[in-house]
């Protein structure tokens, strides 16, 4: 299934981090942003999870959650959560089939070698579940949140 923005976004159920089964449909009635990354506490995904965190209080303010998917257990998870006060839920993909389903997860080139893994990108989920917007390869991991809250201050909010 391929993320077009309009269509309704794929279901889901994945683990958080104190192993409590997650749902998109937990969420009708507010937006998600749902992004993925390849790995806990690295540079490139810490900024990104540190930049959503600081503008926690300015995304919630758009009826908005966070949902940060990663192919890490519940306790790398946890640690992450704990090292970096992250206000959001993380869920846990190892099999890496919610990400197939995002279309997060496949080649991708890494220091010129082609290779399969998570693609660090973001789908925006509306109050009535369908892609409000895909950001199908985040080029920046430390600029793209601010690129995250003006979408939803311009397009999501009111």
């Amino acid at each position: 299934m391929a993320i077009t923005e309009g269509n309704a976004a794929p279901a889901f159920t994945l683990n958080d981090t104190d192993g409590n089964s997650v749902s998109l449909e937990d969420f009708k009635g507010h937006n998600v942003v749902v992004y993925f990354y390849p790995r806990d506490d690295t540079p490139g995904c810490t900024k990104e999870a540190c930049g959503f965190r600081d503008l926690w209080d300015d995304i919630k303010s758009t009826r908005t959650v966070v949902l940060g998917v990663s192919p890490d257990n519940e306790k790398a998870h946890r640690k992450f959560v704990d090292k970096y006060q992250l206000p959001f839920t993380l869920l846990c993909d190892p099999t890496h089939s919610m990400m197939e389903d995002y279309e997060a997860y496949g080649e991708k080139t890494m220091y010129g070698r082609k290779m399969m893994g998570v693609i660090r990108s973001t789908v925006i989920v509306d109050a009535d579940g369908n892609v409000a917007k895909h950001w199908r390869k985040v080029p920046k991991a430390a600029d793209h949140p601010e690129k995250v809250l003006d979408f939803l201050r311009s397009s999501m909010s009111g």
